[in-house]
């Protein structure tokens, strides 16, 4: 069973298959009405968010299937009362795909080994697949290609979305300049490191981690950065990850580091005035919606892939 719990499991050639699905999906959305026709998304969510419940529960909706939205606060499996063994087996005689937003990548693997339906990570703490797909898409439309460019990621770098964004990049060839406080808590995790730059080092790319944002931009065709406060991060952290983060602040002078045509990009939920400055997020070279949009786009993509794949192994 085919599953999409990083980048990492797919091939380079699983990603270009998807994002040009994607590309003809979003041109021809009425030839994919009934592509899902019958088919049943189980979505579990153990953390909120906005894009992730719209586009899969709307991208199944529009190709003629149907999503189930389950929240674990209010499930045994929420609670421990039932098991993720379990949980996957009783969910596999129900539906035909699973898409989980989790708090552990351990509990995902979990589910996945004991699951006969395809499973999809829409966010842990390790990855964000879904993400970094529907960014690639969107790259690959304001730029016309993706291998060649330089991708710069500047901010709190001990995340999903850097991790997945810096496997997407080597995978697909493109460079990326990630620009960070050298801290381990701050910076990517090693082992994700390691990985992207082996799998840059095939695919003719490159991964580099820099201290000083400007250095990461310069000349960057895409400048991405992300939330100074992900989910799990306490309220009270703010002023402390403030001061930490401000140098990589996207502002119109780091903006100017990068190439002229550049464009920038933030995954959303984004804060004016922290990761980046109003002017840049809401100016012309800003492309933040075309992303949330892309995130549809891409799933539909993903979606209809791993049901292909399952229908064939069954």
């Amino acid at each position: 069973m085919r599953h999409l719990l990083t980048l990492d499991d797919w091939t380079p050639a699983h990603i270009e298959s998807a994002l040009d699905l994607a590309e003809e999906i979003k041109a021809h959305p009425g030839n994919y009405a009934h592509a899902a026709h019958r088919r049943t998304l189980l979505m579990i969510f153990e953390k909120p968010s906005l894009r992730t419940r719209l586009s899969f529960e709307t991208g199944m909706t529009r190709m003629g299937g149907h999503a189930i939205y389950y929240d674990t606060r209010s499930s045994p499996m929420g609670a421990g009362k039932e098991t993720l063994e379990d949980t996957a087996h009783t969910f596999s005689r129900y539906v035909d795909i699973v898409m989980a937003r989790l708090f552990k990548h351990s509990d995902l693997e979990e589910m996945a080994r004991h699951a006969s339906v395809p499973i999809i990570n829409a966010l842990t703490d390790l990855a964000h697949p879904c993400q970094i797909l529907a960014d690639l898409l969107t790259i690959r439309e304001h730029k016309g290609r993706i291998r060649g460019l330089k991708v710069a990621y500047v901010g709190d770098s001990n995340n999903n979305v850097t991790h997945s964004l810096m496997i997407g990049c080597a995978m697909t060839g493109a460079d990326i300049a990630v620009g960070c406080p050298a801290a381990a808590d701050y910076a990517p995790q090693p082992s994700v490191l390691e990985r992207a730059r082996g799998l840059a080092k095939t695919h003719n790319s490159s991964v580099t981690v820099h201290e000083s944002a400007a250095d990461a931009v310069a000349d960057a065709d895409v400048v991405y950065t992300d939330s100074w406060m992900s989910y799990h991060i306490p309220q009270a952290e703010l002023d402390e990850r403030v001061r930490i983060f401000m140098p990589y602040q996207v502002n119109a002078d780091l903006m100017a580091a990068a190439s002229s045509d550049a464009i920038f990009m933030n995954c959303l939920p984004a804060m004016r005035g922290y990761e980046q400055t109003a002017d840049v997020i809401d100016g012309p070279q800003s492309v933040v919606f075309d992303q949330a949009e892309n995130r549809l786009h891409a799933q539909n993509a993903v979606l209809l892939s791993l049901l292909e794949d399952a229908e064939k192994a069954h």
